[in-house]
C-alpha cells in the first residue's frame, strides 16, 4: 500500500467528524507525524492474525474517504462485522491492549485514511488529551459493539447446534406417538369386535369374573425386564400352550406383554372351560393391546411436552431479560436436557447431580444457560466417543459453585492462559469459533461470578461460582 504526504492534513483533520472537535495545536501535532494512505477497492489493508512485526507501520486510522470494512472468520467464511466510512476512526487506538489482528481489514470502496503509526501513542496521550480522549470513546463503542455481535454469533450458533439436536431427540418420542396412534385405531376396532364376541357368548358371572380376575392380577405383577430373547422365549411357551388347546396364537403377543404365563392360562381354563377360551384370551389380549398402545401414546407425548418445557425454560423466551432470583438446578436440568442428545450420538455420559438445597442466584436466567450450554457442549466435544461429562452442583461458603468435569486427554498447561482468549480454539477449522469460553467468562463476570480451570491428563474441570442469593 503506497504511503503519501499531504500538503494540508490539518484542513482534513479538522474536517473529520471525530478528530476535528480537537484543537488546532494537536490536529497540527498529529500533521507533523501522519501520512496520507490511499487504498483501492478489494485491497487487504490489515490482514487476519497479522502479528505486530506484520502490522508494522500501521496505526490509528482516521478515514477521510472510500469504505473499509472488517471481516470475521468463525470457521464458517469470512463474515462483514463492521464498515469505517469517512469521519470514522479505526484501526488500531491507544489504550488497546489488542496485539494480534481478529479480524481482516479490506478496503470496500476506494478513498483514504490518515495513518498515526502506533510508535507515536505515548506521546499521542501526553501531547494531544482531548483526542486522546476522543479515541478511547471510540474504543469504547467499537468493543461493546463487538462484544455485542460475538455474543449474538455464539447464540446463533448455539441455537443451531441445539436446534439439530433437538430435532433428533424430538424425531424419537414423535414417531412412536404417531406411529401408537395410527395402530390404536386398529387395535381399537379389534377391541370392539372381541367385546361384541365376548357378550354374545353370554358368560356366567364367575367366568367373567375369572377373565377380569386374569387381567388384573397380570397388570398389577411387576415384572423384571427382560431381553429380547426371554420375551422371545415366554412367546414360544404361549404360543405352544394355545396351539395345545386350539386357541389363536396370534393372542400370544398381546398376552406376553400383559404379562400372562401358562400356569396362569391354565387356572382361567379350570374356571371357564374349553368353549369360551377363544372368545376370553381374544377380548384379554384386544383389550391389552389398546392399553399398551395408548400407555406408549402417552409417554411419547410426555417426553415431547418435557423437551419443549426444557427448551422453553433453557432459552427463557417468555421472559423479560431481566436480574432475578434464579434456580440454577433448573436450569443444570434443562441445559442437560437439550444436550442429552449430543452425548447420546457420542456414546457418552451425561451426568447431573445438584446438590437439594441449591440457593438461588441473582442473574438473568438466559445468559447463565448460555455459561453451562458452552461449558458442556465444550466438555462433550472433548471427550469424544464413550467419555463422561459429570456436572455439580452446590452451596459452598455463601457461593453456589457449579463444576463441570470430563475425562477427555485434557488441556496443556502452556494453554491454560490462552483457553479463555476470544477466537482461540483447539478444535479443528471449521469446528470451532474460540468463542464460547470467552463468553462464558464475560457472562460469569457479568453476574459477579468467577470461573477457573484446573486440568490434567484425564481430567479437566471448570469451577464457576456465583455469589448466592439469601
Amino acid at each position: 500500500m503506497a504511503t503519501e504526504s499531504h500538503p494540508d492534513l490539518v484542513a482534513l483533520l479538522a474536517a473529520h467528524r471525530v478528530a476535528g472537535a480537537a484543537p488546532r495545536a494537536e490536529l497540527e501535532w498529529i500533521a507533523a507525524r501522519a501520512t496520507l494512505r490511499p487504498f483501492m477497492a478489494g485491497e487487504t489493508i490489515v490482514a487476519r492474525g497479522a502479528t505486530e512485526d506484520e502490522q508494522k507501520g500501521l496505526g490509528c486510522f482516521i478515514v477521510v474517504s472510500g469504505v473499509i470494512s472488517a471481516f470475521i472468520d468463525r470457521g464458517a467464511g469470512p463474515k462483514r462485522v463492521a464498515d469505517w466510512r469517512a469521519g470514522d476512526v479505526t484501526g488500531f487506538l491507544p489504550y488497546s491492549r489488542v496485539n494480534l489482528s481478529v479480524a481482516a481489514g479490506i478496503g470496500m470502496e476506494a478513498g483514504a485514511f490518515i495513518n498515526l503509526d502506533r510508535v507515536h501513542f505515548p506521546a499521542l496521550v501526553h501531547e494531544c488529551p482531548v483526542l486522546t480522549t476522543a479515541l478511547v470513546h471510540v474504543m469504547l463503542d467499537r468493543a461493546r459493539a463487538f462484544t455485542s455481535a460475538d455474543l449474538q454469533d455464539e447464540k446463533m450458533i448455539s441455537l443451531g447446534k441445539l436446534s439439530a439436536g433437538l430435532a433428533h431427540e424430538l424425531n424419537n418420542p414423535a414417531s412412536a406417538a404417531a406411529r401408537g396412534a395410527a395402530l390404536l385405531g386398529d387395535s381399537l376396532g379389534e377391541l370392539v369386535e372381541a367385546s361384541h364376541a365376548r357378550g354374545a357368548a353370554n358368560l356366567s358371572p364367575e367366568q367373567l369374573e375369572a377373565i377380569e380376575s386374569l387381567r388384573a392380577s397380570c397388570m398389577h405383577t411387576a415384572r423384571t425386564p427382560e431381553s429380547p430373547l426371554e420375551r422371545a422365549d415366554r412367546e414360544d411357551a404361549l404360543i405352544e400352550w394355545l396351539e395345545r388347546h386350539g386357541a389363536d396364537r396370534d393372542t400370544a403377543p398381546a398376552l406376553v406383554d400383559l404379562g400372562a404365563t401358562a400356569p396362569v392360562l391354565d387356572t382361567l381354563l379350570g374356571t371357564i372351560g374349553t368353549d369360551v377360551l377363544g372368545v376370553a384370551l381374544r377380548w384379554i389380549a384386544a383389550e391389552s393391546l389398546a392399553r399398551s398402545l395408548a400407555s406408549d401414546v402417552q409417554k411419547a407425548s410426555a417426553r415431547v411436552h418435557d423437551l419443549v418445557g426444557a427448551v422453553k425454560r433453557f432459552t427463557y423466551m417468555d421472559r423479560a431479560a431481566a436480574i432475578e432470583p434464579i434456580d440454577i438446578a433448573q436450569g443444570l436440568r434443562d441445559t442437560v436436557s437439550v444436550l442429552r442428545a449430543k452425548a447420546s450420538a457420542n456414546e457418552a455420559t451425561l451426568t447431573l447431580d445438584t446438590h437439594p438445597e441449591l440457593a438461588p442466584v441473582l442473574a438473568v436466567g438466559g445468559e447463565l444457560n448460555q455459561v453451562w450450554s458452552n461449558l458442556v457442549d465444550n466438555a462433550l466435544d472433548a471427550i469424544g466417543t464413550g467419555g463422561t461429562v459429570t456436572v455439580t452442583a452446590s452451596t459452598i461458603s455463601g457461593r453456589v459453585t457449579v463444576t463441570v468435569v470430563d475425562d477427555g486427554p485434557g488441556i496443556p498447561l502452556e494453554l491454560h492462559d490462552k483457553v479463555f482468549d476470544p477466537f482461540f480454539t483447539t478444535k479443528p477449522v471449521g469446528q470451532g469459533t474460540g468463542l464460547g469460553l470467552d463468553i462464558a467468562r464475560r457472562l460469569t463476570r457479568r453476574h459477579n461470578g468467577e470461573i477457573g480451570l484446573l486440568s490434567e491428563r484425564g481430567r479437566t474441570e471448570f469451577r464457576v461460582s456465583f455469589p448466592a442469593h439469601a
